[in-house]
């Protein structure tokens, strides 16, 4: 274990987070291990989870976010876990128009209003950053997260984030890679975070562009070369498909390792989804030369 502070009890990161709900026509487990590396040297989890609902019945809307922390810095479990704190948050407060969104497939309107709450969330790392006096890099995280609408006539699911990490799908026996590359990345490399103005008590306007021309960042004195570009993909699920979206933890073993595949297609292929304890152990299987953490969200259609 981390050494604790007994004044700091706050900070603390379990080993091990797991999750799992059913909505709609699909069932979500998700989970986030602390990585061998890390155990060995008794440091924190630097992967940070989060789950959360927002809204009720069909009208609801389910929000999957992971992030990690930045190598080799003090406080990367606090980063990554204060990025998924502050999407979360701008998703709830919006998810209302998110939700009719994704049920209408406004594809130009959720990429443009997501790509501002992801901005506006990582701006506000910036500014923690700017708070501690430690550079921008030293307090930064990549950022991935799943939007699922709990209605049962939508199949859509939307994906959007920013940084390393891996989005993939398990249809028909085969694995499909669809990580947005950057070469497919449409839109505007995430730039100035933080740029918009505050939050209205009404919540974000996800669509709506008055033509007003921006104000300086609050966080920043000029703007920037672009930083890591904003990854987007809306999609249709077919009855039987498990999409899985992971960190670089267990996306680059995937990538990199044909046995582990095959190994979750046998697992993850029968007529039910397994159960939390199972897909804990799925996620846990050692890979020789991976030993980062690994948190992975993955979603069975029925």
């Amino acid at each position: 274990m981390p050494v604790a502070d007994p004044d700091e009890l706050d900070d603390l990161v379990a080993d091990t987070v797991l999750d799992g709900a059913r909505y709609g026509a699909c069932t979500l487990r998700a989970v986030s291990v602390r990585g061998d590396s890390a155990r060995y040297r008794g440091e924190p989890r630097r992967d940070s989870l989060l789950t959360a609902r927002f809204g009720t019945a069909e009208n609801a809307l389910i929000l999957v976010a992971m992030a990690t922390g930045a190598r080799a810095t003090p406080g990367a479990h606090r980063a990554a876990a204060e990025a998924c704190h502050w999407i979360g948050r701008a998703v709830g407060r919006s998810h209302a128009r998110l939700a009719e969104d994704i049920r209408a497939a406004r594809r130009g309107d959720l990429k443009s209003g997501l790509h501002r709450l992801t901005d506006r969330s990582l701006g506000k790392l910036r500014a923690s950053a700017a708070e501690q006096g430690i550079e921008p890099e030293e307090y930064s995280a990549t950022l991935r997260c799943l939007l699922l609408p709990a209605d049962p006539e939508c199949r859509t699911r939307v994906f959007f984030g920013v940084g390393g990490g891996g989005l993939f799908r398990l249809r028909d026996g085969d694995w499909q890679d669809i990580e947005p590359r950057v070469t497919e990345v449409t839109g505007d490399p995430v730039v100035g975070f933080g740029s918009l103005p505050a939050e209205t008590p009404e919540g974000d306007r996800l669509t709506m562009d008055l033509g007003i021309p921006t104000p300086p960042s609050p966080y920043e004195p000029a703007p920037e070369p672009p930083r890591e570009p904003f990854r987007f993909r809306a999609s249709v699920a077919r009855p039987g498909d498990t999409l899985l979206m992971c960190t670089a933890g267990l996306a680059d073993p995937l990538r990199g390792e044909p046995d582990l595949c095959r190994h979750l297609t046998g697992r993850w292929s029968g007529p039910t989804p397994p159960g939390l304890a199972a897909f804990l152990a799925d996620t846990q299987v050692r890979v020789k030369g991976y030993a980062d953490d690994r948190t992975a969200a993955a979603v069975w259609e029925a």
